[in-house]
C-alpha cells in the first residue's frame, strides 16, 4: 500500500496559497476515486483509503490520501503516525509539495534528497528518520523583487497563474496516478518528457 500527502496549512486562511497546493491536488485523487477526506484521529490528519487505477479488468491500486490537521513545520508527526496505522513503509510515500526551486507549473518527481528549506519535508524527514521517499514537486517560482518567500508561499496565485492552477493540478494528479500505476522510473519519464 502506498501513502500520498498533500502539504498545506489548515483552514480557509491559507486554502488558496501556493504553500497548499499540494493538498489541492490530494483532494483531486480523492475526488477521481469517489470519495473524500474524513477525520483520522489516531494521526491527526484527514484521510481516505481509495483504489486508483480502478476500470476493466483493474482491481485498482490501493492508496491512502491524507492531509495534516497541523500546520506545515509539524507535518511529520501526523505523517509518521498515519504511515505506522496503515503499516505503510516510508519508501511507499508520496509528498506533494510546493516547490520555489522551480518555475510556477513545473512538475518534478524524484526520491529522497535534502528538504531545499521546505519545513514540512523537514519536518516529515525528522519523524520517519528517512529522507528515503518520493517527492512531486509543484512548482510556484520565485518571488518577485525582493518579496520574502516565507510571504510569497503564504500568498494566493496571481491572477495570470489561477487561470493554469486547475490543469497543473489535475496534471499533477495524474503523475501522482503513473507512479501508483507505473512505478518511479516510468512515471518520471513520462512527466519529465511532456
Amino acid at each position: 500500500m502506498f501513502a500520498v500527502i498533500g502539504l498545506g496549512n489548515p483552514g480557509p486562511k491559507y486554502e488558496a496559497t501556493r504553500h497548499n497546493i499540494g493538498q489541492h491536488v490530494i483532494h483531486e485523487l480523492a475526488r477521481r476515486a469517489g470519495s473524500s477526506l474524513s477525520m483520522h484521529k489516531q494521526s491527526n490528519t484527514r484521510a481516505a483509503s481509495v483504489r486508483i487505477g480502478i476500470g476493466p479488468g483493474q482491481p485498482g491500486e490501493p492508496v491512502v490520501l491524507g492531509v495534516s490537521n497541523g500546520y506545515m513545520n509539524t507535518s511529520g508527526g501526523p505523517v509518521s503516525s498515519l504511515l505506522k496505522y496503515y503499516k505503510v513503509a516510508p519508501e511507499d510515500l508520496i509528498v506533494v509539495h510546493d516547490e520555489l526551486d522551480l518555475p510556477f507549473g513545473q512538475l518534478k518527481l524524484k526520491r529522497g534528497g535534502g528538504s531545499g528549506g521546505h519545513n514540512g519535508l523537514k519536518s516529515i524527514t525528522q519523524s520517519l528518520g528517512t529522507q528515503d521517499y518520493i517527492r512531486l514537486r509543484f512548482g510556484v517560482g520565485r518571488p518577485p523583487g525582493r518579496q520574502d518567500p516565507a510571504d510569497f508561499v503564504l500568498s494566493p496565485f496571481s491572477s495570470k497563474e489561477d487561470k493554469e492552477v486547475d490543469l497543473l493540478i489535475a496534471l499533477a494528479a495524474d503523475a501522482v496516478e503513473d507512479v501508483l500505476l507505473l512505478g518511479l522510473d516510468k512515471a518520471t519519464m513520462r512527466l519529465h518528457t511532456k
